[in-house]
């Protein structure tokens, strides 16, 4: 009886079958964590241009980014600041589109 040893064979199947399974299931959640890094790179970006502006660096202005969609918001004194936040946010690389959402005025116009 010639007996063959295939078992090199069966390790080496079954672990290319379970890269390869695994790397189809992963997708789509390191797509995800690609989007979610890549809008902590643009906030990040967004947020040291802003402050990098002497005019806007007194005001709070808050910025998120979901899904490559930046919202700008917070108080500002004149729609020059808020035309100027929006400008500065627009030269940022990976930005979809912005959402402006900052108001004119003070926090202590609304009490």
């Amino acid at each position: 009886m010639i007996r063959h040893d295939s078992s090199p064979f069966i390790v080496f199947f079954l672990i290319f079958q379970i890269a390869m399974f695994s790397g189809c299931v992963s997708m789509p959640e390191q797509r995800g964590m690609e989007e979610k890094f890549n809008d902590v790179r643009i906030t990040t970006k967004v947020y040291e241009a802003i402050i990098d502006e002497p005019s806007l660096r007194r005001f709070d202005i808050n910025i998120r980014t979901i899904k490559g969609v930046v919202e700008l918001s917070g108080y500002v004194n004149s729609r020059d600041d808020i035309d100027k936040a929006i400008a500065i946010a627009r030269t940022i690389e990976g930005i979809k589109s912005i959402k402006n959402d900052m108001l004119i005025g003070s926090i202590n116009d609304d009490y």
